[in-house]
């Protein structure tokens, strides 16, 4: 029988990380790896630096590959090619890198928190974020759903994943606000504070190029200021945006300030009015993502109330109505939609019960 190393013994490794060739290049406002926090104190590995490590778990756990069934805004049951959260977190990713090299700051970091930004999500997109915000008392957010997840539901104990990260992870989001914020909302991170850039560039890209795909818009017709200013395609979109960020933000001291051009910015604003005006109102969307809320809220009621269902939740992380949401949360579209239809028709044990789906995997909260 083939024998294999045993991991659990110190080996001599002849190459291994040398921090300050990997980080001496960087500005003096990037983060270093060297002064990463965690919660509960590790080792050091010998080959990676804490936000890769970071990273990596981030990568290996299952809610991030949940990502490639839940909603970015056409219910991903519809179609092949339209993004899902997990092509968007990918998109998003790419683009944060992007800047991070640009501005010499940690590419780690910024991979790590922008891969790990949409985890909390919940199936069928922000109307399913609104359904549970309404439904449970506590109110929900997918960004400290997020934080919820790497800090407390991922492997039972979270991820203890480093303080930087999880600051730019509960801070990704600016919602219809301002794109630039200071204080308390803002990453603490430049890294954190690309990636919410990097996100809503993303967004703001894609969002159109799926719109068009799904013929609710034509590109060609928008006002001719934004046609003339982001152009036809996702790529002539991203790439304006990420030049015009990379000519007009500054240094100030060791600090960076990011900014785009007063132009760039009022377009940006422009381009989100619009696609909330002729997409995500958009009347055939709406019908879907209606669906999508009212299996929500079928669930939900269910789990709350019916006893037999207990078995799906996880009350060691806090009371039923906090597993439920949970549980639902980390729902795939197809799987709520699954699961709601045997609901429905009482078939959920057999649900329970078919193969390569046992219960603890059904369980949102047993990653």
């Amino acid at each position: 029988m083939k024998s294999f190393p045993d991991s659990s013994k110190s080996q001599e490794i002849p190459f291994s990380l040398d921090l300050s060739a990997v980080e001496g290049r960087l500005a003096p406002y990037a983060a270093r790896s060297g002064q990463a926090v965690r919660e509960r104190p590790e080792e050091n590995c010998p080959y990676r630096t804490a936000y890769q490590r970071d990273r990596d778990r981030v990568l290996h756990c299952r809610p991030f590959r949940r990502l490639a069934h839940k909603t970015q805004v056409f219910i991903a049951t519809l179609g092949d090619h339209h993004r899902t959260r997990l092509t968007h977190t990918l998109e998003v990713s790419q683009i944060a890198r992007t800047l991070a090299r640009c501005f010499q700051v940690n590419e780690d970091l910024t991979e790590a928190i922008a891969l790990g930004h949409d985890l909390g999500h919940t199936p069928f997109g922000h109307a399913g974020e609104r359904a549970l915000a309404s439904l449970h008392p506590g109110g929900f957010n997918h960004q400290t759903h997020s934080l919820r997840i790497v800090e407390k539901l991922a492997d039972g104990v979270g991820l203890n994943l480093t303080r930087a990260v999880r600051n730019g992870i509960v801070n990704h989001s600016k919602g219809r606000g301002p794109i630039f914020v200071r204080g308390p909302a803002s990453p603490q991170t430049v890294e954190g504070q690309l990636v919410r850039v990097a996100d809503i560039i993303a967004y703001l890209a894609h969002d159109l190029d799926d719109a068009s795909r799904a013929f609710l818009v034509d590109p060609q017709h928008m006002p001719p200021d934004l046609y003339k200013t982001f152009g036809p395609r996702a790529s002539t979109r991203i790439q304006v945006m990420v030049a015009d960020l990379l000519a007009n933000s500054r240094t100030l001291g060791r600090d960076l300030v990011l900014g785009f051009s007063e132009a760039m910015e009022k377009a940006m604003e422009n381009l989100r009015t619009y696609l909330h005006e002729k997409v995500y109102t958009h009347p055939l969307l709406l019908m879907e993502l209606k669906k999508g809320d009212e299996t929500i809220r079928f669930i939900y009621e269910h789990l709350l109330t019916d006893d037999s269902l207990l078995g799906f939740l996880d009350l060691s992380q806090g009371e039923r109505s906090q597993a439920a949401c949970d549980f639902i949360a980390g729902m795939t579209d197809r799987y709520a939609i699954n699961f709601g239809e045997k609901l429905r028709v009482g078939q959920i044990a057999a649900f329970a019960a078919l193969p390569g789906t046992s219960q603890p995997e059904l369980s949102a909260c047993h990653f």
